[in-house]
């Protein structure tokens, strides 16, 4: 965090920021709250897709197997295939 605290929390932590607004209220602070603009560019930098069940089972296992999530070990995967792709 840049300034330290959260203004209304008085958290030093994302982690406290998040605990703090777990059980409370921002109707109870509307009083100190202020007007902002900003402008927010969404570019999705993750595409989806299917995958078969039983291949679904087996990328688990392998990379469980290799530590790592499965998400990384598909990359790794395509990343090769296309690299073999593109000699």
């Amino acid at each position: 965090m840049n300034r330290g605290r959260s203004s209304m929390s008085k958290a030093k932590s994302y982690k406290e920021i998040g605990d703090y607004w777990d059980v409370h209220d921002l109707s109870d602070f509307w009083d100190q709250t202020k007007k902002v603009e900003f402008e927010v560019d969404i570019k999705s930098e993750i595409t989806y897709y299917l995958l078969d069940k039983k291949l679904s089972e087996q990328v688990q296992f392998i990379a469980q197997r290799r530590g790592v999530s499965a998400d990384t070990l598909i990359n790794l995967w395509v990343q090769e295939k296309l690299q073999e792709q593109n000699r």
